[in-house]
């Protein structure tokens, strides 16, 4: 299983230098990858695109990026750019945000999401592997053709957790990137369903990318509650809500990494057991030296 970082902590107080050293030092610990929400007012592929000049060899990966707000022909064009700009080392995690986002944030209809991606993916997959388009679909549509910058299209990984999704994801794109989901789910959810499309439709193994936060402390008690409060919203949207239902969990502070060492690193080993090709770690901690420890373990399991 690749280790990789999620630098989901950065956002809440986004500062762009810290972002691209954080990315730098992934890669000079031994990370495979580095993973960036496309949340708030942060340009993910942007700031991905920055930490590759002062990068070799990391992945750069977006944890996803919403489609509601962004036509397919736009993000086609930001990620061959960032493509280009990195050598080739941008993948492109996309997927539906959640009714509640679209709705109250941007003020746009939820309506017929399953369509709404495939059309999605059907304009974008087409620009990126071609540089021309002639779909025209119920939601999205784009008709034309342009040179690309790169001959080199970037990898498609989608936010999957349904079976509709999972069967999109696993007939169309290079795999799934996943938040909320412990080992039981990733064995009787994910893995299979994924895996039984791609198969089905005589493609590889997908990806299955695991993401989940990582706190190694010997205060449990207190950092379980932590996570607990922070992550609280995530256990109340119904696709998330579902995947904690099949794990057994009240929350998903129940299926986060927390305590020591040797805890921490029997989950990583469970979730690798379980099938994720990849796991991308959220790291947290009551201080830099908790911090270090966490890194430490991932250190441990990615050599």
């Amino acid at each position: 299983m690749r280790i990789a970082i999620n630098g989901a902590g950065l956002l809440a107080r986004p500062h762009l230098p810290a972002i691209v050293d954080d990315i730098a030092r992934a890669e000079a610990d031994g990370m495979a990858g580095y993973w960036l929400a496309q949340i708030g007012l942060v340009d993910a592929l942007t700031a991905l695109t920055v930490a590759g000049a002062s990068t070799s060899s990391i992945e750069l990966g977006t944890a996803v990026v919403p489609t509601w707000p962004r036509h397919p022909q736009a993000l086609a064009a930001q990620a061959l750019t960032a493509q280009a700009a990195t050598g080739g080392r941008i993948t492109l995690g996309i997927g539906l945000a959640h009714q509640p986002t679209v709705e109250d944030r941007w003020r746009l209809r939820w309506e017929r999401p399953i369509r709404h991606f495939v059309d999605y993916l059907n304009v974008l997959e087409e620009l990126l592997t071609t540089g021309k388009s002639s779909y025209e679909g119920e939601v999205w549509s784009f008709v034309g053709e342009s040179a690309r910058p790169t001959d080199d299209p970037p990898s498609i990984m989608v936010a999957a957790l349904g079976d509709q999704m999972l069967r999109i994801a696993g007939r169309r794109t290079d795999g799934t990137i996943l938040w909320c989901v412990g080992p039981k789910t990733l064995q009787r959810q994910i893995v299979p369903r994924i895996s039984g499309a791609a198969a089905d439709a005589g493609r590889p193994a997908p990806r299955v990318v695991c993401s989940l936060p990582v706190w190694v402390t010997d205060r449990a008690g207190e950092a379980f509650d932590q996570v607990a409060r922070s992550l609280a919203l995530y256990g109340q949207l119904p696709s998330y809500r579902a995947m904690l239902d099949i794990e057994g969990a009240e929350g998903p502070a129940d299926i986060a990494l927390i305590g020591s060492e040797d805890r921490v690193a029997e989950s990583l080993a469970a979730i690798s057991e379980a099938g994720a090709t990849d796991f991308s770690a959220v790291i947290e901690g009551f201080d830099d030296d908790e911090r270090e420890r966490a890194r430490q373990v991932l250190r441990d399991a990615g050599a």
